[in-house]
């Protein structure tokens, strides 16, 4: 009887975040929006509290940046990912597929390229669609920690079967 092909080794398994070619660092992307949303960062500590407040460019039902191409030339805090960052900013969410695999873990069940839909992002509650209650200039910058929320550094929800 002859043996049955492994299926091939997915590119996030078998790759380095250096390795990645531009196609596929784009696709780690899952689209959840978390690292869109403002953070504030507590002097003292350094501890990072998340915000339901996007950033100006984000559109918060879709979860898509508005000028994706010139968002680093529109908005001043706005951070390009590189595998460097990957591995060194601490906000990035925990559910971050650059995070895990910067961290040498697995994407989750939910990930587009795991589950083949981005639906997943949203029903595993990953995605801030739906719960951006404003753009970051629509509230004035003395009244974000108003706004603080736990939910966007939180862990997805389990597999359903």
């Amino acid at each position: 009887m002859a043996k049955r092909p492994s299926p091939a080794v997915p590119f996030w398994r078998a790759k380095t975040l250096e390795e990645m070619n531009r196609q596929e660092w784009e696709s780690l992307c899952d689209g959840c929006a978390r690292c869109c949303m403002v953070k504030l960062e507590d002097v003292d500590t350094a501890h990072i509290y998340f915000t339901d407040i996007g950033c100006k460019l984000l559109d918060g039902e879709t979860c898509r940046c508005r000028d994706y191409r010139r968002r680093q030339s529109r908005v001043a805090d706005c951070v390009k990912l590189t595998p460097e960052t990957a591995r060194s900013l601490s906000w990035l969410p925990v559910t971050c597929a650059y995070r895990l695999i910067a961290e040498g873990r697995d994407l989750q069940w939910w990930h587009p390229l795991v589950s083949g839909t981005p639906d997943t992002v949203r029903l595993a509650g990953v995605s801030v669609g739906g719960r951006v209650v404003a753009s970051e200039d629509d509230v004035p910058e003395d009244e974000w920690g108003d706004h603080i929320v736990k939910w966007p550094n939180r862990p997805a929800r389990k597999a359903r079967d």
